[in-house]
């Protein structure tokens, strides 16, 4: 018994910012010297992003870039070399006021797809590593959209950009286990509340990559969908090698703290395909057999880190890439806005889903 996919809702902040503009903010907020702000222009062209959606407003976005003060943010820089922005705790209070409604949004476009009553809802799984506050998201979802209280919560925390699909490996085993089954996974991540402030080069990446964004999936066992329904059918993880030190994170005085090694590429590069062959043979789906790839677009030097060792034409991973170029790199929810245009488009099965996080680590979901 797997999982079927009855259901895919995205949602997004209605305000965007295209990537000269965010470079221009970069340069005011972030860059010391003009040597240090000569660098910026290139660094947001080589993302690959033309624009991408954040929750802060346009009046802010104006604020910072004609150095007023009309909208009175918390997140206004101050002016001094040493200002780190906004305390962790005032950027929590943001994601306890934005996350709930964006994940409402997307949960609610899934359900209306799936044909289910938010009622007949038996398993709730909820995906962030961007924020925490308690009762949280899993109780607003419950409450907002009339979820049972029955409802079973499951949350999966700080795993980083693949935590949705350690979200469809738990919503898979609750679909073996419960034939009567009715799941809805939600994961929104808000990573532009964690914009660094000063100079950095490591972290000067992130604030050029990172979006905000929400998806949601409805699913229910296997013999409960439509026989061409899209369905988790197994998933599988692995830890690289002597990989820590290229990717974490840390709760900082001012927001969350990500280190991303300049190594990330060649360590995906250097380790994927013999993992992820072995575990394809083994489910039966030799790797030249799979015919769609969602592979969570990091950067561009991570999807053609992944083109390479597989011998993927550019063609197999452009989906990855547009979504990237339209939304830039929201963390959890971007596999899902991935499989979501795979889907609708009707793209071949079986189909890979990859996404890499803390650790170094992989995570890979089967979809036939």
């Amino acid at each position: 018994m797997s999982f079927a996919i009855r259901g895919i809702g995205t949602a997004l902040p209605p305000n965007a910012i295209d990537q000269a503009e965010a470079a221009e903010v970069a340069r005011i907020v972030c860059a010391l010297d003009d040597e240090k702000a000569a660098v910026l222009p290139a660094l947001y062209r080589q993302t690959g992003i033309a624009r991408r959606h954040m929750v802060f407003r346009h009046d802010i976005v104006r604020d910072v870039l004609q150095g007023t003060n009309t909208s009175r943010s918390v997140f206004l820089p101050n002016g001094h070399k040493e200002d780190r922005g906004p305390t962790t705790a005032q950027r929590m209070q943001r994601y306890a006021e934005e996350a709930p409604p964006l994940a409402l949004e997307a949960a609610g476009r899934a359900l209306e797809e799936s044909g289910l009553a938010p009622g007949e809802c038996t398993h709730l799984i909820t995906v962030s590593c961007t924020g925490f506050h308690a009762p949280g998201l899993d109780v607003r979802l419950i409450k907002s959209l009339g979820l049972p209280p029955t409802v079973q919560r499951t949350h999966v925390g700080f795993m980083g950009c693949h935590g949705a699909l350690n979200g469809l490996r738990v919503a898979r085993a609750f679909a073996r286990s419960d034939p009567g089954a009715r799941i809805l996974l939600c994961a929104v991540e808000l990573c532009s509340l964690h914009y660094h402030y000063g100079w950095d080069p490591k972290k000067m990446v992130g604030n050029a990559l990172f979006a905000d964004g929400a998806a949601a999936v409805v699913g229910v066992p296997r013999e409960a969908a439509p026989a061409d329904a899209w369905r988790v059918a197994a998933a599988s993880s692995c830890l690289l090698p002597d990989s820590e030190y290229a990717m974490g994170w840390a709760i900082g005085d001012h927001g969350f703290e990500m280190t991303l090694s300049t190594r990330v590429p060649g360590l995906i590069a250097g380790h994927l395909r013999p993992w992820l062959g072995q575990w394809l043979e083994r489910c039966g789906v030799p790797l030249a057999a799979v015919r769609s790839w969602a592979i969570h677009p990091g950067g561009p030097r991570v999807l053609s880190a992944v083109e390479g060792p597989l011998g993927l034409a550019p063609a197999a991973t452009e989906v990855s890439r547009e979504v990237l170029r339209e939304y830039g790199n929201m963390s959890s929810p971007t596999v899902l806005f991935i499989l979501d245009r795979l889907r609708r488009r009707g793209a071949p099965r079986p189909c890979v889903a990859l996404g890499f996080g803390p650790g170094l680590v992989a995570e890979a979901v089967l979809l036939q």
